[in-house]
């Protein structure tokens, strides 16, 4: 049996509540890349630092669902296992790891894979605390809210010019059939509260055409959730924003057309204007690093 193969028998036993993905080669990225920010020139703010593993990761595959695997295998949407990996990345598992790592390593200490779980944990989860599939911050707007109450990011949107935007969140239980976990009934009702729980959560996104006037309060490493007028969705993309050596702005994310992690040749604005359906952009600044 292959490693993924037991990885994702594991998964499927009933008792079994805690996955961490892991390879020799996660292990070495995670050693390598929280000793190579701890050597180089001292960067100066956990964006900047997670920036720095964004492009350490650049050229890894793009790979979708990855969260959902075990429920394929079987899995029960109740116990949800934490699923981890630095080798393949989704915009948001990247987003996620690239803090991490760059949280780990601020620590000291020998990094361990145990505390990088536990770094992603904090930040995947409502209240830090993996509870269910529906415990996962499936809205990237509420990954921001909720990050905002524990003092993990700081939501600069409304300093940016954010306009309100108050659409209820229904996407997921309206396309039920598109989430797999949703087929229970339990999750999909606990899917249906929490969706609901968010009408009284303010998002203000920037709107397109703001965005080349207020690229001076971005930095590198800022957060970027690209919304969306998909109806009952807030945002269909995640990345970082990335400034070059000239201090133009780019986006460092992990896109599914391209399919690896990399820095996007055009800048912000553009790549905002050719997005399909974008009305704008919900921006978070890493704290706690």
């Amino acid at each position: 049996m292959q490693r993924r193969d037991f990885v994702l028998a594991l998964a499927a036993a009933p008792a079994f509540r805690h996955l961490i993905l892991q390879s020799n080669e996660d292990r070495r990225r995670l050693a390598t890349w929280t000793m190579t920010l701890r050597h180089e020139p001292p960067l100066d703010s956990l964006g900047a630092r997670a920036i720095r593993v964004g492009e350490l990761a650049e050229g890894s595959p793009y790979t979708p669902s990855t969260l959902e695997a075990y429920l394929k295998a079987g899995g029960n949407p109740a116990s949800e296992p934490l699923t981890l990996s630095l080798t393949q990345f989704d915009c948001v598992t990247l987003v996620e790891a690239c803090l991490a790592v760059g949280r780990a390593s601020a620590i000291p200490g020998d990094p361990t894979w145990e505390r990088f779980a536990l770094l992603v944990e904090q930040m995947r989860y409502r209240g830090g605390k993996r509870e269910g599939y529906a415990s996962r911050l499936h809205y990237f707007s509420e990954w921001i809210s909720d990050g905002v109450a524990r003092g993990l990011v700081k939501d600069l949107s409304p300093d940016l010019g954010g306009k309100v935007d108050d659409r209820p969140l229904r996407f997921m239980t309206e396309h039920r059939s598109s989430y797999p976990a949703l087929a229970d009934d339990k999750t999909f009702e606990d899917i249906r509260e929490m969706e609901r729980s968010l009408d009284s959560v303010a998002r203000r996104p920037v709107p397109v055409a703001r965005i080349p006037k207020i690229m001076d309060g971005i930095q590198s490493g800022d957060v970027l959730a690209f919304a969306t007028s998909i109806d009952g969705l807030d945002v269909t993309h995640a990345a970082f924003a990335y400034r070059d050596a000239a201090g133009v702005l780019r986006v460092l994310h992990a896109p599914l057309s391209g399919g690896v992690v990399a820095i996007t040749r055009t800048t912000l604005p553009e790549y905002v204007a050719a997005i399909r359906r974008a009305t704008g952009i919900l921006v978070a600044r890493p704290l706690r690093g």
